[in-house]
């Protein structure tokens, strides 16, 4: 390393955080690093709220110089789901230049060892911390997130993964000794006596495949696995949600540089319209790892083509909530409302099927039929979104005119329980916010089971008539193993049908939320905590974040030496 940023210099700075997070993952208790609230971060200083929103308004209209090798031409044209025009314009790469270009500082990379990777990728991650804010109008621009969303689910929440993926790298990488001696008694003969290294080697180039709706979140896990692993990243964002994976990457590259590495150990690719760059990129014999978030047809494909990686895919699922029963009727009729409104349903852990028993349900109120039930969650989203102002701060705006279509076509796929209605956003007057529809559909007729059997990605819920609790628990099952599900919640006081959902999704492999009231939400994960999917289901193939998402990053070698 350079004297710019030493070992020594960087090991002191972040080794104790580094620390912190192996106790985190180690315990599964509450922590983070990093601040959600945006005065945090240095009020009238280069981090507060001014200079952020000051540096990403700096950075429309211009381009992007990574400096890179192989860059052959220029791609743009990203409009904020709010109605700007970015302008930003990128690097689109000559592969057959910058793969190899990639490839040639890796043995440094790999050579420098699993604590200098790691305090690298944690002062990476440091120096996007300190550009919180410009990285949320970065995210709120191109992934419809309202701001406060798009601040902590795009900044501390995203680092907070990024810093999780780290800390498990460096876990499993130092779960063998670098050295041993080995001795073997041979009787009255001298013993056999080896002395043995064993060194984590990465695979090859990593492919991250970016998605438009939380770029952030959903990148940082797989790249710092990957760098943090040994391996080189080439990042490919998704087109309408390029901005913050560059600046991201142009962090990267900087830090690098500073601590003595190659640079191009992070590189950036865009893609011009209709290229499918990432199609291409994928079966490249030198990329060995893939990170994939989006649709299931793509993510299918990956899995099945890239033979020559290894591949980790968050694809579609169907999210269900099982309503049984509940001893806080009110408490989960506003859970439920906050669960299907944010960010307008567009997160794939956003519950689609909410599964009543057609007879009702017990609550400290009495019992309420299906109707009363679906009505008073209609009611509760209706008045949680009733003030234009806190519906604006709380759905954002609908991402792109797919999900806009679904939202439309779901009324007519069944009884509309509630309606959705447009909302202006007089900062934006461009936007299209629209709020949640709710359609009741029954379970027992064929015809529905369409509806509620594909995922409809967006603010868009159906409110399912079932026999009775344990019909509903089975057609979790069925929905979970059939279709997969990133989440799973559960409303009961009934400790037999309570067993039968937790029974369910062990054996289908689904992360569970039972009888959530309060202020956390079946669609929220927390970092070093929560497991984010299971790996186990068809919605995604690996967790975020455990030992199994970075253990295959990279092989251990072993060289035997007599003596």
């Amino acid at each position: 390393m350079t004297a710019e940023l030493t070992a020594h210099e960087l090991i002191a700075k972040h080794r104790p955080t580094l620390d912190q997070a192996l106790e985190a993952i180690r315990t599964r208790a509450y922590w983070s690093p990093h601040p959600e609230h945006p005065k945090a971060y240095g009020e009238h200083s280069s981090l507060d709220a001014a200079a952020g929103k000051a540096a990403f308004d700096a950075l429309l209209g211009h381009r992007i110089d990574l400096g890179q090798p192989g860059t052959d031409d220029w791609t743009g044209g990203e409009v904020s789901p709010y109605g700007i025009e970015l302008g930003v314009t990128y690097p689109h790469a000559d592969v057959d230049t910058l793969l190899p270009a990639m490839r040639s500082g890796q043995r440094a990379w790999r050579d420098a060892g699993a604590q200098a990777r790691a305090v690298v990728c944690l002062e990476i991650l440091k120096r996007i911390s300190d550009r919180t804010h410009e990285f949320a109008h970065a995210v709120m621009h191109t992934s419809g997130q309202a701001f406060m969303m798009a601040f902590q689910a795009g900044g501390p929440h995203a680092q907070d993964r990024g810093l999780e993926a780290v800390a498990y790298a460096y876990a499993e990488q130092v779960r063998t000794p670098g050295t041993a001696e080995w001795s073997k008694p041979q009787g009255k003969r001298d013993p056999l006596a080896l002395t043995k290294t064993f060194t984590p080697v990465p695979r090859g180039i990593a492919l991250v495949i970016g998605c438009n709706t939380f770029p952030t979140w959903n990148g940082y896990p797989g790249l710092f696995a990957s760098l943090a692993t040994g391996n080189a990243v080439l990042v490919k964002p998704h087109p309408r949600a390029v901005l913050p994976l560059a600046l991201t990457v142009q962090v990267a590259r900087q830090v690098l540089a500073e601590a003595g590495f190659d640079p191009n150990l992070v590189a950036l690719t865009t893609e011009h319209p209709g290229e499918g760059i990432a199609r291409t990129l994928a079966t490249r014999p030198e990329i060995k790892i893939i990170d994939y978030t989006g649709s299931t047809a793509f993510g299918d494909w990956l899995e099945a083509n890239a033979r020559q990686a290894q591949v980790y895919t968050e694809k579609a699922g169907v999210n269900t909530v099982l309503v049984e029963s509940t001893d806080q009727y009110k408490g989960m009729l506003s859970n439920l409302a906050f669960s299907l409104s944010l960010y307008s349903g567009q997160m794939c852990t956003t519950p689609q099927n909410l599964l009543i028993p057609r007879d009702g349900i017990r609550t400290d109120e009495g019992p309420k039929t299906y109707d009363e039930v679906v009505a008073d969650i209609a009611r509760a989203v209706d008045g949680l979104l009733g003030d234009d102002a806190r519906a604006n701060a709380l759905l954002g705006a609908i991402v792109n005119p797919d999900v806009k279509a679904r939202l439309e076509a779901a009324a007519g796929l069944g009884e509309v329980a509630l309606a959705s209605r447009e909302i202006a956003n007089p900062e934006f007057p461009d936007a299209v916010v629209r709020t949640p529809v709710i359609v009741k559909l029954d379970g027992a007729k064929p015809d529905d089971e369409a509806a509620y059997m594909s995922e409809c990605f967006g603010p868009v819920s159906f409110a399912v008539a079932v026999d009775s609790a344990a019909d509903a628990v089975e057609l979790l099952r069925r929905t979970v193993r059939e279709k997969g599900a990133m989440t799973v919640g559960a409303y009961t006081v009934d400790a037999d049908v309570e067993r039968a959902v937790e029974e369910v999704c062990l054996e289908e492999a689904a992360q569970l939320s039972l009888n959530l009231v309060g202020g956390v939400y079946v669609n929220q994960t927390a970092a070093f905590s929560d497991f984010h999917g299971s790996g186990g289901n068809p919605a995604a193939n690996a967790a975020l974040c455990d030992g199994a998402f970075v253990a295959n990053r990279f092989r251990v070698i072993e060289v035997r030496r007599e003596g």
